[in-house]
Formats: C-alpha cells, sequence, structure tokens
C-alpha cells in the first residue's frame, strides 16, 4: 500500500505535480515513453533541478509547437479511449477531463459536448493530465491525501480576456473542498492542478506515521512570501491515513418538527458536506416522542453544519464530540456493460480486495434508459466489472 500526501503550501498545478513525481522517481524517459501511446506531438519535456527559496526539487516544462489552442472535450475523451494507454491510466484520464469538461460546461453555461477547451486542451495541458495519470501508476500509488489549497486573489489572463482568481473552473472543480486564502495575487491552484486533486485526493491532517520519502515539484512563479514548491510524502507499505481518521459528531434532540422539516434539513445537511447523517427515535421529558440527529463530519465542517442544523430546525443547542472512524478503503473504477458506462465502487483491507458495489445513481439512470429492473442491471454491471478489472491487483 503506497500513500502520498500533498502538501499544499504553494497551490498545485499540473507541470508541478509531474515535477514532485519525477522527484519521488519517476523517470523522464518512463513518462515519455507512455506519453508516446497518445496520438500527439509537436512538444517536448524539459526536466530540470531548480531552487526555490533555497529548496531544490524537480521542474517539469512542456514546450509546444502546436499553435491549434481549441480541442472539444468530446475529441479529447475519444483519443483517450481509442490510445494504447493502459485501462487504469486511460479511465483515470478521462475522468480527469470529464472533471474539466463539467466545470467549464457550468462556467459557461454549455452543454459539455459543446466545450472547446483553451489553455486546458492545450497539448502542454494534455501532457500535465495524462502525465499525472501515468505518474501515479507508475508510483504505485494507492491513495492521496492532501492538505487545503491555497487560493489567489486579483486577475489573470487567458484565452477569455482577463478573469478573477480563483480561475472560474477551479472554483467549480473545488466545489466541496477545503481552501484557504492565500493573500497572493498569481494563480498558485490552476483548473489542472484543481482537476488532480479533486479526483484523486482526500483531506486530511498530516497523517500520524513515520516519515516517507519526500519530494518537491517546483513551479513556474519566483514567488517573495513562499516557496514555489509543491511538497509530497510518499508512504510505502504503511496503512493509509483514512484507516483511522478523525471526525466530528454533531448531535442534538428534537422534539417539535415536522417529518417535512426534517428531510428538508437531512438534504441540506449532505449538501453541504456531511458524511452520513440519521435520525433515531427517542422519548424525551414530559413523555414526548422525539428524533435524535446524528451527523457525522469532517472536523474542518463542524461549525459550518451546527450553524446549519441551528437555523434550519428548531434546535437549540448541538452537542460536539470528536472520535476516531475506522474504515476500509474505497476505490472507484468504470465499467462498460451492454446497456452503457457505470462507475463502481471497489472495497479494499489494504491491499485485499473484499468486495465491490456499483454506484447506485449510474444503475439508476441505465435502468431509466432502458426499461429494464434496477436488479439485472445491478447483475451486468457486476459482471462486468470481474470480467474487465483485475481486481487481485490493488491499482484502483
Amino acid at each position: 500500500m503506497k500513500t502520498l500526501y500533498l502538501d499544499t503550501f504553494s497551490g498545485i498545478s499540473g507541470d508541478m505535480f509531474l515535477g514532485l513525481c519525477i522527484d519521488l522517481g519517476v523517470t523522464q524517459s518512463q513518462l515519455e515513453e507512455q506519453l508516446a501511446k497518445l496520438p500527439i506531438d509537436g512538444y517536448r519535456i524539459e526536466v530540470s533541478r531548480e531552487q526555490r527559496h533555497g529548496i531544490e526539487g524537480c521542474r517539469v516544462q512542456v514546450h509546444c509547437e502546436e499553435t491549434h489552442h481549441h480541442r472539444s472535450w468530446s475529441s479529447i475523451d475519444t483519443m483517450l479511449d481509442q490510445s494504447r494507454l493502459n485501462e487504469p491510466v486511460k479511465q483515470l484520464s478521462r475522468r480527469f477531463f470529464r472533471k474539466l469538461g463539467e466545470a467549464e460546461a457550468r462556467v459557461h453555461g454549455i452543454d459539455i459536448d459543446r466545450v472547446h477547451f483553451h489553455e486546458v486542451g492545450a497539448v502542454d495541458a494534455i501532457v500535465d493530465l495524462v502525465g499525472a495519470a501515468i505518474c501515479v501508476d507508475l508510483l504505485g500509488i494507492n491513495k492521496v491525501y492532501s492538505s487545503p489549497l491555497p487560493l489567489s486573489r486579483g486577475m489573470s489572463q487567458c484565452a477569455h480576456g482577463k478573469l478573477p482568481l480563483p480561475a472560474p473552473a477551479t472554483l467549480q472543480i473545488l466545489q466541496g473542498k477545503p481552501v484557504q486564502d492565500s493573500g497572493s495575487n498569481r494563480e498558485l491552484v490552476t483548473p489542472t492542478g484543481a482537476t488532480i486533486v479533486s479526483l484523486l485526493a482526500e483531506f486530511s491532517p498530516l497523517p500520524a506515521l513515520p516519515v516517507g520519502q519526500v519530494g518537491y515539484g517546483v513551479g513556474g512563479w519566483q514567488l517573495e512570501e513562499r516557496p514555489n514548491l509543491l511538497r509530497g510524502i510518499l508512504y510505502n507499505n504503511c496503512a493509509p491515513p483514512a484507516e483511522n481518521t478523525q471526525v466530528q459528531l454533531l448531535e442534538t434532540h428534537i422534539d417539535d418538527s415536522t417529518p417535512e422539516h426534517l428531510g428538508d434539513l437531512m438534504e441540506r445537511l449532505f449538501k453541504a458536506g456531511a458524511l452520513d447523517a440519521a435520525y433515531s427515535p427517542l422519548q424525551m421529558k414530559k413523555n414526548r416522542p422525539a428524533v435524535r440527529l446524528t451527523v457525522v463530519c469532517e472536523p474542518f465542517r463542524g461549525a459550518e453544519l451546527a450553524r446549519l442544523i441551528l437555523r434550519e430546525s428548531s434546535a437549540l443547542g448541538i452537542r460536539s464530540s470528536f472520535c476516531e472512524r475506522y474504515r476500509l478503503d474505497r476505490r472507484q473504477a468504470q465499467v462498460t456493460t451492454p446497456y452503457g458506462q457505470a462507475r463502481v465502487k471497489l472495497i479494499f483491507d489494504g491491499d485485499e480486495f473484499l468486495r465491490l458495489t456499483p454506484e447506485y445513481d449510474d444503475c439508476r439512470n441505465l435502468a431509466n434508459a432502458t426499461e429494464l429492473s434496477l436488479q439485472q442491471i445491478y447483475r451486468a454491471v457486476e459482471q462486468a466489472a470481474y470480467e474487465q478489472l483485475n481486481l487481485n491487483l490493488s491499482e484502483y
């Protein structure tokens, strides 16, 4: 089990992530050999050692000869699907560009099939994102965790003209993720960097484990207030921090709310980022039937969710406590069935595969589209998963 922790004190971009991975052991020739499986040319990768504030790391620059900077999301997705990349790399790369495509579609108010990438779709960004998927595969990384991301202020010049920082696509991608104000007027978190973190990482404090291999990816900025570096710690053969992480419990008793109000409150809690929430029956003073609301959340969301409960229910107070959470490792993959594509959740104990669960929303959509029963779709997805995925390998 290999776990990567991203210390994003100076943000993250696609090239910084590549630099970090090369500093952790991926060679330039390995990266270029895999990227050669893509039907693109007109670029070269330059790898160098540079310092920021006296700290040395690896800088990766992608030099492009291409002048055409407009590629549609569908053309990129088709290119990746038909490439000679191995299946895990291919699927992760497609997920990266799907995430970007959905963000751009939302920002511009258009359908994803009409999205044409500019900087994001140029060759250097394709190399950054596909290269990130390649590096994760080459390093054998099973889990990624990250510190909160520092966002910037000010304006940035791009193909659309001047846009506010953080870039609209970056903010869209990071919905529901913990961020903080960096105080910088330079773009520290790019859309490609945000995409990598949002899909690969869970947000967690630095794990209480022996420090592993440390690497640095160097960014292009020379910043006065901080070294422009992405620091990563690679833990080998260690249980991932998510198996034993701290969560916050919020609890209150409610005896004078309607079922409609309680149902609405539950939806609001999940939308606001609660990990779990439940009602249980309760007998209160004066023989009043009531419910106990229990909410599980990440510690940084506790105050926000407590305030939501107080504003949206009849509760007058919230009890709060912190506790340890143990859980199995969950990874995601996508499979193709005769009825369409669906995601599956793969459950592992360390490197040992235990079971899989089809994603309900995908199965429900396929059932509605085909008029087959949900049970039939579940069986088809499970069968496809066992046929298409090598579940003896921890590569998802």
